[in-house]
C-alpha cells in the first residue's frame, strides 16, 4: 500500500474530488433512514412508492457521478507500469466481470425498491432474500461494486484507481456497520407487529 501513495498524488484536486464523491453516497443514503422516523419524503411525494423511486433515481445518479469522478481521477494519474501489461488487464476484467454480475444478480433479486432502500420507506420485502447471489456473499452489491473498481483500476494500470477501491470498500464496510442493523431493526419490528395481530 505505501508503494502506491508513491505513483499517487493524493492532492490533485480530481483525486480529493473522487474521495469526497466516494464517502458522500453513503452519507447520502441515510436520508431514507430520516424518512423512516419522519414519513416526510412520502408526504412530499405522495406515497412511500414515488419517494423510494425519487430517491432511488437520485442515488443512481450520485452513482453515476461518482463512476465519472473515479475514471477521471484515474485517468489524472500514471500508470503502474507493473500493472500495464495482458495478465492484468484480463484479471482485471474478470474481476470486473464478477463484480458486474453480483451488482445486477442483486438488483434482480431485491427489485428496484429492494435495492433502494424501500424497507426505510415502509415497503418491506415478504422474507429475507437467500437466493444466489445472497446465498454466497453477505452485501453482494456493495461487495460487487467494489470488485468493479477493483476490476477497472487493474484494467487501467492504476494505483490511483487502487487507492480509490480502497476508499470505496472502507465507505461500504462503515455503511454495513449503519444499515445492517438499522434494517433488521425494522425487520424485527414488523414480526413484532405480525405476532400482536
Amino acid at each position: 500500500m505505501a508503494q502506491l501513495f508513491g505513483y499517487v498524488d493524493v492532492t490533485d484536486s480530481g483525486f480529493i474530488a473522487a474521495v469526497l464523491s466516494i464517502a458522500f453516497n453513503p452519507l447520502f443514503w441515510n436520508v431514507a433512514r430520516w424518512e423512516h422516523k419522519t414519513r416526510a419524503l412520502s408526504q412530499v411525494f405522495g406515497s412511500p412508492r414515488a419517494a423510494c423511486y425519487c430517491l432511488g433515481a437520485v442515488i443512481l445518479m450520485l452513482n453515476y457521478v461518482r463512476c465519472h469522478r473515479f475514471t477521471e481521477a484515474m485517468k489524472s494519474q500514471p500508470k503502474l507500469e507493473g500493472l500495464d501489461c495482458h495478465w492484468a488487464y484480463y484479471s482485471g476484467l474478470a474481476i470486473l466481470a464478477v463484480g458486474t454480475l453480483f451488482v445486477i444478480s442483486s438488483f434482480l433479486a431485491l427489485g428496484f425498491t429492494g435495492t433502494f432502500l424501500g424497507d426505510y420507506f415502509g415497503i418491506l420485502m415478504e422474507a429475507k432474500v437467500t437466493s444466489f447471489p445472497f446465498s454466497v456473499l453477505d452485501n453482494p452489491m456493495y461487495w460487487g461494486s467494489t470488485a468493479v473498481y477493483l476490476g477497472w483500476s487493474l484494467m487501467h494500470a492504476s494505483p490511483a484507481g487502487l487507492l480509490l477501491t480502497a476508499v470505496v470498500a472502507i465507505s461500504y464496510t462503515i455503511a454495513v456497520l449503519y444499515e445492517g442493523p438499522f434494517t433488521e431493526e425494522i425487520y424485527r419490528q414488523k414480526q413484532k407487529g405480525a405476532k400482536n395481530k
